[in-house]
C-alpha cells in the first residue's frame, strides 16, 4: 500500500469542505484498460486561509485487473501514473509509481 499525502490549502474567503479524488492510468499495460480510473477519494474540512494534510491510500489490489484466462486478478508490473484533483478534469498534483 502507498499513502499519497499532500497539503490542501483553502485560498478562498469561506470555510469549505473539499472532496479530493485520486485517478490512475496504466501507460505500459499489455491489456486494454480505461484511460483513467478513479481509485480513491477523501473529504476534508479546510478553514478559510488554512491548510490541512490529506492522505489517500492506494492499495495494490486497486491496481489489479481480472485475467479471464488465469481466472485471477493480476497486478501488472510497470508504470502507474496518478493525478489528484477535485474531478477527472482537474489535475492539481500528479506523479508516477513503479510496480515491480
Amino acid at each position: 500500500m502507498v499513502n499519497l499525502s499532500f497539503n490542501l490549502q483553502n485560498t478562498g474567503n469561506y470555510d469549505s469542505d473539499e472532496v479530493t479524488q485520486l485517478y490512475v492510468s496504466f501507460p505500459d499495460s499489455k491489456v486494454e484498460r480505461p484511460m483513467i480510473a478513479l481509485k480513491g477519494f477523501t473529504r476534508a474540512f479546510v478553514a478559510k486561509g488554512g491548510t490541512v494534510k490529506v492522505s489517500i491510500p492506494l492499495k495494490a489490489s486497486d491496481l489489479t485487473y481480472w485475467d479471464a484466462g488465469k481466472q485471477a486478478f493480476v497486478l501488472e508490473k510497470g508504470r502507474v501514473k496518478y493525478f489528484i484533483g477535485s474531478s477527472s478534469e482537474d489535475s492539481r498534483l500528479n506523479g508516477e509509481i513503479l510496480v515491480r
